[in-house]
């Protein structure tokens, strides 16, 4: 009987958990945007000293002309769309793990007066640096 079996028991329940893990992963990293709601959030790094919060954001495949900062007093928004490669070639996809549609990261700051500093682009991470007041 395969019920009693522990190796059966133990690959059932690995795929079961494949399956909830799978499901989840549809679940936060939706393909389709419906209106302007954003499909994905990229990761995001803070690291504060007594000068400036510096801020790092994840964006692999982003082109930085793309990226759209919004400051706000409490934080900032962070916007644009991450286009799949390939599509307009006429291929299929065959697999599709890498998020990819419009994102919007919106990100609450350390409290205090912050004012925007320098912005850079490097290997696929874009880096906002924010001025402390006073």
């Amino acid at each position: 009987m395969t019920g009693r079996n522990p190796t059966s028991l133990m690959w059932a329940e690995a795929c079961e958990m494949l399956d909830q893990a799978e499901r989840l992963h549809r679940q936060f990293f939706r393909l389709g945007v419906s209106g302007a709601r954003a499909a994905w959030e990229p990761p995001v790094d803070v690291f504060e000293n007594d000068r400036e919060v510096t801020v790092v954001m994840a964006l692999p495949g982003a082109s930085p002309e793309s990226i759209e900062v919004i400051y706000e007093p409490r934080g900032i928004i962070v916007r644009a769309e991450r286009r799949i490669p390939f599509a307009e070639r006429g291929y299929s996809i065959g697999r599709l793990e890498i998020p990819y549609g419009c994102f919007e990261r919106r990100l609450a700051l350390p409290a205090g007066e912050l004012e925007p500093g320098a912005s850079t682009w490097a290997e696929g991470c874009l880096t906002l640096t924010l001025r402390k007041r006073g």
